[in-house]
């Protein structure tokens, strides 16, 4: 029996009593982190949840096409790739990632895009996983039947370049931006080569690490506290980083605080530095 998820974070706990469900699907969402000399994410010291299969952002599940990193599927593209990897209509969705919680709520907020909401991040990740010596196994090659998945788009919670330069001056929008304060304040070098430092005019800083203890999200009366003091009076809150990922951080946040008018900007500061002709603040 499929099991109905009432909130988008679950402990380990909860997930190692549901490990042996077969409406559970565990997604193993880590990014590979790649170092100036090599590939740190190998094959050999890869290790993942038990029964986890590999959703694989970058290769799968981002437009390769696109001109900025991380662009999200079509919804058309999305449904087919998610049907391939076994998932239904009726499956409880469960998303994780090696490094606690940083790239596994771009795939929460993925699903959410695309209409499906029994979807949960788990607290803590992998790291807290093994803290309780809970079980972990190899990355294994698994063929899924193709499952039964369908989109149902929700596209007031992404937003484009446009849309964030009207919200610009638009009282009641607030945008909030997710990386450094370093690279917010074009104190630090952005990453990638050929996009400016700054931030968008009128956006706010909030790193995502500050909403963030010890791997794990702060409790919900933290995060409304959070929100309230940044956004008060606000009607509509847009969440921004470098390219997507971190800004899912920020949505998860925003979910389990009780907000629900929100959405991410997809291409983020790397499209909006890398456009000609946009407005850059730096204080």
């Amino acid at each position: 029996m499929s099991i109905k998820l009432n909130n988008p974070l679950v402990s380990v706990d909860w997930l190692y009593n549901h490990l042996n469900n077969k409406d559970v699907f565990i997604l193993d969402c880590t990014i590979p982190k790649v170092t100036a000399n090599k590939n740190n994410f190998t094959t050999a010291e890869k290790q993942q949840v038990k029964g986890a299969i590999f959703f694989d952002i970058k290769n799968v599940f981002s437009d390769k096409n696109a001109e900025f990193p991380n662009t999200v599927l079509s919804p058309k593209k999305f449904e087919e790739k998610v049907q391939e990897l076994g998932i239904n209509k009726s499956s409880t969705l469960i998303c994780y990632d090696d490094l606690g919680i940083y790239s596994s709520p771009r795939v929460w907020w993925n699903f959410k895009l695309m209409g499906f909401n029994n979807i949960a991040v788990l607290d803590g990740g992998l790291p807290k996983w093994k803290e309780n010596n809970y079980p972990t196994e190899k990355p294994q090659n698994q063929k899924s039947k193709k499952g039964n998945f369908r989109v149902n788009y929700q596209p007031q919670k992404i937003k484009y370049t446009k849309d964030v330069f009207a919200a610009i001056n638009n009282e009641k929008t607030a945008i909030l931006d997710a990386r450094s304060r370093g690279r917010f304040y074009a104190e630090a070098p952005e990453p990638r080569k050929g996009v400016k430092s700054g931030h968008i005019p009128n956006s706010m800083n909030l790193p995502y690490s500050e909403i963030l203890n010890d791997g794990m999200l702060k409790s919900k009366e933290e995060l409304k506290i959070i929100f309230n003091q940044l956004t008060p009076n606000k009607e509509k809150i847009i969440f921004s980083c470098g390219t997507g990922i971190t800004a899912s951080v920020l949505a998860l946040a925003a979910e389990i605080a009780e907000i629900k008018n929100y959405a991410v900007y997809d291409g983020s500061w790397t499209e909006w530095g890398s456009t000609n002709n946009l407005p850059i603040a730096l204080k």
